[in-house]
This record gives structure tokens, C-alpha cells and sequence, in this order.
């Protein structure tokens, strides 16, 4: 298997992601198509005499036989078991990256619905009577959502994830503040789409920091499902927070989340840098300093990351996705209406808990708690059938290599479940019946949500591999321009067919939806022989084995190929 940065016939321990079935919303190594990858030659390994505790390291030298000429470069790699190599962390570093990742997505998305049950009290202090207006200061933040992740994604592979978390961290928490002290409505909504730019880097990059220390790609599916069950914690956390604060004062609802930042900061200033290739740069920059040669490079350095590349791959790339890839347009339309309905329900919800059995805004935001229990709920059911499908692998079970049955049954068992939450809750919610039996229409809403979105994106990660980065990004685009636009929709659509047939409305779209899971089972094989991207990976697959063999013939024709180069 060939590295997809330094281009070695053989498997960089560290590059390549493609064979692992995820590229998470980071490795634009794993996005650059062949013409873009940097050109290089003879693997040589050296032993440079580096500062205590460095280890071999892997020089490609491009145009000759000696690395060191001036106009030849040589590339820093990992060695094997390279202990800075971040797949050969221990557990407990690892675990602590997957606790940081959890706590910085919580802050991202308990931000999101922070203002949710405070809207009236903020409508009342600055005089805001457009209901459209009222829907603002959520609709602006994940607004956020659609514009950071175009930038953050990037910057995270060119200076590290830690640096570009953090300081977006730093901003979240700084405008977080600032809108507790906002001076009018105007300001207030400027600060929160400020919020939502900044949040959305934790959303674009915590992918990519699980790709980083995992390498074993069932560990790295099971850490993304606990974040993706992470992600609504913080939606259905807020309104619980901001009903009960917002009657003492709107501008404590935003102290509050102040603090949880605040707190959260400290654990993240702890965060390691993940991000593998920015180690062998560091590295690099030591050897320059001890030899005065300035033709020794790491791989990232070399990666072309111009204008064209991020208008090609970043942006470009999604939107051809969308275009021409049936299973990325039938997975964005599902994943974005049901990530839309999710938002507009912190406007629904209020009518129904509010208005119709008269609670308080407090008590109506335990009403979001059955989601979140379904969500944890949803994320037990998805490690016990991953638990079925690695013993189906083991005892070598035929469903279990066929593609469109690893992931894909858990979106057909949670969309009807999806279905019947949304008509549930349309037609219990009456005076007559009592407010329990709506409120538990959010245990299937929490498990259909949680299993669709588990599913589907594992199943878009597994079937493109090296492209799955720019079809996450096309899913993430899609998604967040419903959660932004879906609820400004919410009280016109609710006021004017009432909560049942308002419900019934969202619950016949997400039935014609559920199909699209059947759908792939039954015809995803043959979607997926039409399809460019996948052709062009089986292609790449075919000749990176034909690559590997050939450099396997010439590694044992010249079994001392390698050059001892101590000196450095």
C-alpha cells in the first residue's frame, strides 16, 4: 500500500489512511489526487544523531544517490515503532485525546441551542417582536457550521490540530462572553455567528484527531460513534440550562456557558499535538540546525497547499460529490433533514411544553432529556451490532464482506423509529393526554437520529476511503445549511397547520426518506460500479498491489539497498 504523502511504494506507517476506511474530516494527504502528490525516488533509511530519545527516521531522496546535495531533498518520516509516532502512543495518552475531543465538541454543540430557552427573555430586554428574528441567534450559529469548517479543516494540516483548536477555542470562549455583555440585538447576533464559526473547529477537526492516534479502524469506529453520541449532549443539555438560568437573567445563560468553557480550556491546554506529520517537520528543523542543510524536508512540507488546492479539493471536490455521486446526494438529503428537524425542534418544543401543558421554560427543557437518553441508548445498539459484525468478519460470514450490510441495517432500523417519534409526538401532544406520553416521543426521535447518522457515515467512510474526507465535508455542508434555515420555518409552519399535522408534515418527509437506507442494500452495489470516485479508488487499489509486488521483487534483488548514514 503506497503512502499517499511521501508517495513510498510501500506502507507509511503514519500516512496512509486508505486502507483503514476512514479519513475523517482532516487528511488532505488522504484528498490529493496523484498529479498532486510530491514526486520522489530511493528509500534510503538513515540514523541521524539527533537529541536523546529520537529515533530512526526515513530519507526519500529525489534526484541521487546522497541526500545531502543542494539540489536534492530528503524527506523525514517515522520509523516503525516509532514511540513520538502518535499510533504508538499508550492507551491512557490516547484515552485522554478522546476525552479532550469529547469535551470540545459538548462546548461546540451545547453552544449551539444555548440561547433556546432564553429567546424570550433576550426578545423582551431588546424589544424584538419579529418571530422570524427570534429564531436568529441559533440559525447564525450553525451558519457557523457551514463557513468554519472550509478553513479549519485545512489549517489543521498545515500547522496541527492542537494550535488551531486551540486558539479557535480561546475565541469561542472570548465571544461567549462577549455575548453575555452584548449591548443590543444586533451585536448580540454578530457575536453568536462569531460563536459558531469558532465552535465549528472543534466539529471539523476531532475527526481527524481520532484518525491520528487510531490505526486500528474498528478502535477509531467505536471512538467516533462515543463522539458522535457526545454530539447531543450539548444541544439537549442547554435548553435544560438556559430555562432554568434565563428567568433569573438571559445574560447568566451565557456566564454559564462561559464557565463550562472555561473550565473545559484548562483540560485543553493539556491536548498533544496528533497531527503525525508536523512531528517528523519538527524533527526536521532540528537536523537542518545540527548539519547547516537546508535540503532536508518532512513530507508535509512539501504537499502542495495553494489556492488551487484548497479551491480544488476543499471546495470543489464536495460539490462534485453532490452533483454526480448518487450515495453522497441520497445520504446529504437524509442526513440534512433529519439534522434539520433536530434544530427546529428547539422551536417546537416550546410550543408544545410551553403552550400546550403550560410548564415553565425550565421544567419544558427536561422535555430534550428522553433525546438524549435514546441517543445513549442508539450508542449501545451500534457497539453490540459492530461486536456481531467483527465476529462475522473473524468466522469469515459472507453478509459480513459485503458492504452495504456492515453499517447500513442500523439507518433501516432507526429510520421508522425516526418515523413514528415525529408522529407520536404531533398527535399526543393534546391537552387530553397527559405531557409524559409526548415527552418519551423523544426516546425513538434520540435512538433513529443517533443509528441514521451512525450509520450512513460510516458506510460514505467505508465505500470511498481516500475521498471520504470530501464526501463528510459535502454531508457536513448539506447538513448545517438545514439546521440553519429548517427551524426559521418552525413557528410559521406550527401556527399554521397545528402541532399534529406540523409534525405529520416532517414525519411523511422523513418516511419517504427512510427508503433511501433500503434502497442501498438493494442496489448500492451496482450505484457504487457507476460511480467515478469509487472506479478511481479500485483502480488505485489495483495498482498500488501491482506498485508494492514490483518494489517487493527490487527490495530483494538489493537486500542492502538501504544506507547507514550515522554521521548527520
Amino acid at each position: 500500500m503506497s503512502c499517499a504523502v511521501c508517495n513510498q511504494g510501500r506502507r507509511c506507517s503514519q500516512h496512509e489512511l486508505a486502507d483503514t476506511g476512514y479519513s475523517g474530516d482532516a487528511s488532505s494527504f488522504g484528498q490529493l489526487s496523484e498529479e498532486e502528490l510530491p514526486a520522489t525516488a530511493v528509500i534510503h533509511k538513515i540514523r541521524p544523531k539527533l537529541s536523546q530519545g529520537a529515533t530512526d527516521v526515513h530519507l526519500t531522496d529525489i534526484g541521487g544517490a546522497n541526500p545531502f546535495h543542494n539540489e536534492e531533498k530528503a524527506i523525514l518520516s517515522f520509523s516503525d515503532g516509532d514511540p513520538e509516532n502518535p499510533y504508538n502512543w499508550p492507551k491512557a495518552k490516547k484515552y485522554f485525546v478522546l476525552l479532550s475531543g469529547v469535551i470540545a465538541v459538548i462546548n461546540s454543540t451545547l453552544g449551539s441551542s444555548l440561547p433556546s430557552n432564553a429567546i424570550s427573555y433576550i426578545a423582551l430586554h431588546f424589544n424584538v417582536t419579529n418571530d422570524q428574528q427570534l429564531v436568529l441567534p441559533i440559525s447564525l450559529f450553525l451558519v457557523g457550521y457551514v463557513l468554519g469548517p472550509v478553513f479549519f479543516g485545512p489549517l489543521s494540516e498545515i500547522y496541527g490540530r492542537k494550535v488551531i483548536m486551540l486558539l479557535s477555542f480561546v475565541v469561542l470562549t472570548l465571544f461567549t462572553m462577549a455575548c453575555a455583555l452584548a449591548p443590543n440585538w444586533p451585536a448580540l447576533l454578530v457575536f453568536r455567528l462569531i460563536c459558531g464559526i469558532n465552535a465549528s473547529s472543534s466539529i471539523a477537526v476531532v475527526g481527524g484527531l481520532y484518525a491520528d492516534i487510531f490505526v486500528n479502524p474498528v478502535t477509531r469506529g467505536r471512538a467516533m460513534a462515543v463522539l458522535m453520541a457526545a454530539t447531543t449532549c450539548g444541544p439537549m443539555l442547554a435548553p435544560l440550562i438556559s430555562g432554568f438560568v434565563s428567568p433569573v437573567s438571559w445574560r447568566w445563560t451565557f456566564w454559564v456557558g462561559l464557565i463550562v468553557a472555561g473550565v473545559s480550556l484548562l483540560v485543553l491546554l493539556f491536548l498533544p499535538e496528533t497531527y503525525g506529520p508536523t512531528i517528523p517537520k519538527r524533527r526536521a528543523k532540528r537536523l537542518l540546525q545540527k548539519t547547516g542543510k537546508d535540503n532536508i524536508f518532512a513530507a508535509i512540507e512539501l504537499e502542495k497547499k495553494g489556492a488551487k488546492q484548497m479551491i480544488t479539493v476543499t471546495l470543489m471536490r464536495p460539490l462534485h460529490m453532490i452533483a454526480f455521486e448518487a450515495i453522497v446526494l441520497f445520504t446529504c438529503l437524509y442526513l440534512s433533514l433529519a439534522y434539520g428537524i433536530f434544530y427546529l425542534f428547539f422551536e417546537a418544543y416550546p410550543l408544545i411544553f410551553e403552550g400546550i401543558y403550560h410548564m415553565s421554560t425550565g421544567v419544558g427543557g427536561l422535555a430534550f432529556l428522553p433525546i438524549l437518553v435514546g441517543a445513549m441508548i442508539a450508542l449501545g445498539i451500534f457497539l453490540y451490532y459492530d461486536g456481531l459484525l467483527q465476529r462475522a468478519k473473524r468466522e469469515n460470514k459472507t453478509w459480513a464482506s459485503i458492504e452495504e450490510y456492515r453499517r447500513v441495517p442500523l439507518a433501516c432500523f432507526g429510520g421508522p423509529l425516526y418515523v413514528i417519534s415525529l408522529f407520536w409526538l404531533g398527535w399526543s401532544a393534546k391537552t387530553g393526554v397527559h405531557w409524559i406520553v409526548s415527552m418519551l416521543a423523544g426516546l425513538p426521535f434520540g435512538i433513529g437520529l443517533m443509528l441514521i447518522f451512525m450509520a450512513l457515515i460510516n458506510y460514505v467512510t467505508d465505500a470511498y476511503e481516500i475521498y471520504a474526507a470530501s464526501a463528510m465535508a459535502a454531508a457536513s455542508l448539506c447538513r448545517s445549511i438545514f439546521g440553519a434555515l429548517l427551524p426559521l420555518a418552525a413557528r410559521p409552519m406550527y401556527q399554521t397547520l397545528g402541532i399534529s399535522w406540523a409534525s405529520s408534515l416532517l414525519g411523511f418527509l422523513s418516511l419517504a426518506m427512510s427508503v433511501i437506507p433500503f434502497a442501498f442494500i438493494k442496489y448500492g452495489d451496482r450505484i457504487r460500479a457507476n460511480s467515478k470516485f469509487y472506479n478511481e479508488l479500485r483502480e488505485r487499489k489495483e495498482r498500488l498491489v501491482r506498485d508494492k509486488e514490483r518494489d517487493s521483487g527490487a527490495a530483494a534483488a538489493t537486500p542492502n539497498g538501504d544506507s547507514e548514514l550515522g554521521g548527520a
